[in-house]
């Protein structure tokens, strides 16, 4: 396995960067969920953080947060914006975390001057990263790499469209190449189509939008075919952390995000795991990742669906299970030794999103569902995401902000979200189809 390149010249060691003192702070660059998860993590490792992240953000409710230091503030934005935030802050030296796919490329591509020097990212090249989040490229490198994955087909003009040998596909759906600008314009993941007339009228209504999709095939089965495995690779290639976990419920059930989880033995998705190596590896990848896989029933094969390149909703959960990421990019990015985290983490945890895990349970066929005993048990020995008792208000938080929203929804006082756009009115897909957690 070939070392991961740095970003740009070799950085000298900072000094003070010592693992026993954490002196040099680290930033995250997140919102969120993530930003929270990413916070506690660096906690839980003794690490000073700072969070860029929107006044009212729900990380701003921990009693660990902090926003980013000097007379300017920083909401996370990056660009010219975030580069003038970072050239006044009043630190010496500090590490940034990211928590999301356009901050992570603006990561990538620091100056390599005294703001490269100054402030230290564990980093793969934008050429790499690029590859991950664009979902087209990510086809034609998976094709080339010979790892299992879904046929994937690109969209770019009419006569892509009837080279797709729809007839040979169970299903297929329109798949966004960059999915965060997807989201932020449509307010879904993705779009089922039935048939190619469908799938045209979909296509242009998106085009005329400047969003570019591909199609994929659908891979059949339940959401319990989904199986995540997140980590880290250092500087020098080292996968120095890995933890396996399956979704067994997702919320909302058409491309939704995992509502409750379990963490699981790697020996379960061993597969799963050579075909990620052989990516990282090839792509000479370092930094945290997130990968998502599903399993064909019909020849038991996991197949890749995508990899986050940052940090992700669940991190936290991660390093509760041994496997703290945060703490490796912060020992990375400052070239220190990085720590190994134990293959036996713990088994058998659940992740649970409690608010979204009762509509999921609540939506499902009791056959499908099981007993309710069952899925008390799953919760009771579950880590609760957002809650904890050592940091509580996160969640109060979240509480008041989702019984407004239902306050409001009943007295009909609701708006429809700004800008939605005319093309999410769509098909109802089977209640089996998930993406990657954000």
């Amino acid at each position: 396995m070939g070392a991961a390149p740095t970003r740009g010249p070799a950085a000298a060691p900072i000094r003070g960067a010592r693992a026993t003192d954490h002196p040099i702070p680290a930033i995250i660059v997140a919102r969120g969920p993530t930003a929270l998860g990413a916070l506690r993590c660096l906690h839980m490792a003794a690490i000073p953080a700072f969070s860029a992240c929107p006044a009212g953000d729900l990380a701003s409710r921990s009693r660990w947060y902090r926003p980013a230091p000097g007379p300017l503030g920083w909401d996370g934005t990056p660009g010219a914006p975030g580069l003038a935030v970072l050239r006044q802050l009043p630190l010496d030296a500090a590490v940034l975390i990211p928590g999301a796919d356009d901050i992570a490329l603006w990561l990538a591509d620091l100056p390599a001057d005294a703001i490269g020097t100054r402030f230290r990212v564990s980093s793969s090249s934008r050429a790499s990263l690029e590859i991950l989040q664009d979902k087209k490229r990510f086809g034609q490198f998976l094709a080339g790499a010979g790892v299992p994955h879904p046929r994937t087909f690109p969209l770019e003009r009419d006569s892509d469209l009837q080279r797709i040998p729809l007839d040979e596909l169970d299903r297929a759906f329109l798949k966004p190449a960059d999915s965060r600008r997807f989201n932020a314009v449509t307010g879904v993941k993705g779009m089922w189509a039935n048939g190619r007339a469908e799938f045209e009228r979909l296509w242009q209504q998106l085009a005329q939008q400047d969003l570019k999709v591909i199609v994929q095939e659908y891979i059949p089965g339940p959401s319990s075919e989904h199986y995540f495995i997140d980590g880290f690779r250092d500087r020098h290639g080292r996968l120095t952390g890995l933890l396996a976990r399956r979704r067994l419920r997702i919320f909302p059930p058409d491309f939704g995000n995992s509502s409750y989880c379990e963490s699981i033995p790697l020996t379960q998705v061993a597969q799963a795991a050579e075909s990620l190596e052989t990516i990282l590896a090839q792509l000479q990848y370092r930094g945290i990742f997130s990968a998502e896989f599903k399993r064909d029933s019909r020849d038991g094969l996991f197949k890749i669906l995508e990899i986050n390149t940052r940090a992700w909703w669940y991190v936290e959960f991660a390093a509760r299970c041994g496997v703290n990421v945060c703490e490796m990019a912060w020992q990375d990015a400052l070239d220190l030794p990085v720590t190994q985290a134990s293959r036996a983490y713990r088994m058998g945890a659940g992740c649970l999103n409690l608010h979204d895990d009762l509509a999921a349970v609540t939506a499902l066929p009791a056959a499908t569902r099981g007993p309710w005993s069952r899925i008390l048990r799953q919760w009771s020995r579950s880590y609760l995401h957002v809650f904890r008792l050592d940091d509580p208000l996160p969640a109060m938080f979240l509480c008041a902000h989702l019984l407004k929203g239902r306050w409001r929804r009943l007295t009909g006082r609701r708006q429809p979200p700004a800008g939605a756009a005319p093309v999410q009115a769509l098909r109802k897909p089977p209640r089996d189809r998930g993406t990657g957690d954000p």
